[in-house]
């Protein structure tokens, strides 16, 4: 176990995933915690009344699993165009909801350059965060440039959180990142500063990584560790590998594994 910590030390965190290994894992302690689901959502994209059919069927479908949701985790680009509009309407859709929802704020969430007013104003307090359910725990982190779609850093002020935070969370609890851009090693659009990012948690029992963007479905698992991109839950937009399927994950979390299936809307 040493030996593994003085490579991740050393900045071999790629050396250790690619052995399938993720740090934190493999000394965890065993943490007793409860049994719930959850859905993963990514790239809704809302651009006009059109799209507001599509999006009471998601809502629809993500209440009559036959698990009961305890929250919803969305992985940014909310809106199209990140206006007062369009934000305020995808709101009060998600807002029927008989469950939490939980978001970050994705490039097309923005409605200029760096103008994300309308999404700060509807959406307050949700751009760095962490909360904790049965025992898990979920962290939500801005990973975005402004409008920018490719070649992206995640700001400074991402990782000065982070290096606030962390001290204050347990290690080995089960822990969860959701996140706009990928940081899938080898998936398009990939975070250019995800080595940073996930080497902050090379000591935690990080079990999952959500993550949007690109829309079509990606999947790295590094021992008990899975890294993914969906495909998108749009009306408005199509998935980056034409792929035809849209919908969201269903998560279930039982003795401490967690496990996902896909539901589609057609």
């Amino acid at each position: 176990m040493k030996h593994i910590r003085r490579q991740f030390v050393q900045g071999s965190l790629q050396t250790l995933l690619a052995a399938g290994m993720w740090p934190g894992v493999l000394d965890a302690k065993e943490v007793n915690t409860g049994s719930f689901h959850f859905v993963a959502v990514n790239d809704l994209h809302y651009f006009n009344e059109k799209c507001v059919p599509w999006f009471e069927r998601m809502v629809k479908a993500m209440t009559s699993q036959p698990e009961k949701i305890d929250f919803v985790l969305i992985s940014g680009d909310l809106t199209e165009h990140g206006t007062q509009q369009q934000n305020g309407v995808i709101r009060d859709i998600l807002k029927t909801l008989p469950f939490p929802y939980h978001v970050v704020v994705g490039n097309h969430d923005y409605q200029g350059p760096s103008d994300r007013t309308s999404f700060d104003q509807l959406f307050p307090k949700q751009i760095n965060y962490h909360f904790e359910h049965a025992g898990w725990q979920f962290i939500g982190l801005d990973t975005s440039e402004g409008q920018k779609s490719k070649d992206v850093k995640a700001p400074q002020a991402t990782f000065q959180w982070l290096d606030d935070q962390l001290p204050r969370l347990n290690k080995s609890k089960p822990t969860i990142l959701f996140t706009h851009f990928p940081l899938v090693f080898g998936v398009p659009f990939i975070l250019q500063n995800a080595k940073p990012l996930l080497e902050r948690f090379a000591s935690f029992n990080l079990k999952a990584v959500y993550s949007g963007h690109y829309h079509g479905f990606t999947e790295r698992k590094f021992g008990q560790t899975v890294l993914t991109t969906n495909q998108c839950c749009s009306f408005a937009r199509a998935n980056h590998d034409r792929s035809p399927g849209k919908g969201f994950f269903v998560c279930s979390v039982a003795d401490g594994k967690l496990n996902r299936s896909m539901v589609e809307l057609k």
